[in-house]
């Protein structure tokens, strides 16, 4: 009877401190609870919460490279159509009104972050990508069926480019909302993208369009523009969540209030004036003093190949000594370039040098640029503030052609007023850039900027 008494004492007491430990784990998850509700929010735009790696942020990395690939990659191309249309399909009209296509493509692309770099801070990239990818391909398809020129303005100087801002802006935002400490090198990876585009799109085209024509050689470069994008609607996404609010003047001008941003725009204008020139002119110019023209075809693919480089290594050694020490630098290297080896060239090996070296040069100019422009900004403005700096060098991207075209038409075909016009101008922008550098970090060569 004892023995049965001191049992059920036993399980009365066990019974008793189970159910003090389970009034401690309520009381615990409780106060828990309390702490978590009066915790705040965790901030998506604190320096702690950027991933800087990983699957999701890598992936984004690689959709963005496709989508530069479809769109800057195309851009990188333009000079094999300034010498097909010169040569073939439009030979009547002269060279200056032919680059108001490239010209034209330049203008949109760049203008339109004006409008789509404000459309994804309101709503994100999932339907600008969409658009985006419909018009670029639309475009090229088109293009392929058109045989007047003024067709051919429309569809792949109006229509395609429309496209291709709706793709690179957002492929470039959504990277700074991922990485902080190694933005530069994400940039320089999606902007690698570009490059590539610029090797594949000329060898493709020149070897389809001899084999299958111009018309199918347009469709079959829409179809894997199309197959890549699709990889990129599916990849590229900000990890910060849009924030629909009013849109209003004032947050349009306040960027031009802050004396570095404003610096480093003029700079930027100044530059892009003299940057695409080589770029559009490089091919019909070699041609002209007598490189094969078999051989001339492969000076583009050679130009974007070394970019690929110049848009990968300097973002990477930017991470290290900063962006702007960086950008700065190359800008100069790309001047001196022009002058030392575009100008005096007259033969095969000068050009050739000079097209690698060049594109080593001012590949860093595009893929360093946003990185500057996150650098100086609040990152929940960082689609606006970046498609504002690429909407403003819409401007000297329109015009820039059509001067090259103009010193080309005023040497009688020659381009000895081009080049140097292009050392010149690229040469100042590099200066203002000092300037810009010196605005934000003092003029001390050694400080990390």
């Amino acid at each position: 009877m004892t023995h049965s008494s001191s049992n059920e004492h036993e399980k009365e007491d066990d019974r008793r401190a189970s159910d003090d430990m389970m009034d401690r784990d309520d009381q615990n998850a409780k106060e828990e609870q309390d702490v978590s509700k009066d915790a705040p929010p965790v901030n998506p735009w604190d320096p702690s919460q950027f991933p800087d790696g990983g699957f999701k942020a890598w992936s984004v990395v690689a959709g963005g490279f496709c989508s530069l690939f479809c769109s800057f990659g195309w851009i990188n191309c333009i000079g094999i159509f300034q010498q097909y249309y010169q040569s073939d399909y439009l030979r009547g009209y002269s060279s200056s009104t032919i680059s108001w296509i490239a010209s034209l493509e330049l203008f949109i692309l760049f203008a339109g972050g004006l409008v789509v770099g404000r459309v994804y801070d309101r709503y994100g990239p999932r339907y600008i990508l969409l658009f985006g990818t419909f018009m670029h391909v639309f475009g090229l398809m088109m293009a392929s069926l058109s045989t007047e020129y003024y067709q051919i303005l429309l569809s792949q100087g109006i229509c395609s480019p429309i496209g291709i801002s709706c793709l690179f802006t957002p492929a470039v935002n959504c990277i700074a909302t991922w990485f902080r400490k190694k933005r530069g090198l994400a940039n320089g990876i999606v902007a690698a993208g570009s490059s590539l585009g610029g090797v594949i799109f000329p060898i493709m085209f020149d070897r389809l369009i001899p084999r299958v024509g111009f018309p199918w050689a347009m469709r079959i470069g829409a179809f894997l523009i199309l197959f890549l994008l699709i990889i990129a609607n599916l990849t590229v996404v900000s990890r910060i969540p849009p924030m629909p609010k009013p849109i209003t003047a004032k947050q349009y001008l306040a960027p031009f209030q802050e004396r570095t941003y404003l610096l480093t725009t003029i700079a930027a204008m100044i530059f892009v004036l003299g940057l695409f020139l080589p770029i559009n002119y490089i091919q019909a110019q070699a041609v002209e003093f007598g490189m094969d023209p078999s051989l001339a075809n492969y000076l583009i693919p050679i130009l974007n190949a070394a970019s690929l480089f110049g848009r990968t290594v300097p973002g990477f050694v930017a991470d290290k000594i900063g962006p702007y020490n960086v950008h700065t630098f190359m800008c100069f290297f790309s001047s001196v370039v022009a002058f030392a080896l575009w100008l005096p060239a007259a033969s095969n090996a000068p050009i050739i040098v000079f097209a690698a070296l060049y594109g080593f040069g001012s590949g860093a100019f595009v893929a360093i640029l946003p990185t500057l422009i996150a650098q100086i900004s609040d990152i929940k403005e960082i689609g606006l503030r970046i498609g504002m700096e690429f909407g403003v060098l819409s401007l000297p991207a329109l015009v820039s052609n059509p001067i090259g075209g103009a010193f080309v038409a005023h040497d009688n075909g020659g381009y000895r007023s081009c080049q140097i016009w292009t050392g010149c101008i690229t040469m100042l922008g590099a200066i203002l850039f000092v300037v810009a550098r010196i605005s934000l970090g003092g003029p001390s060569l050694m400080k990390k900027v």
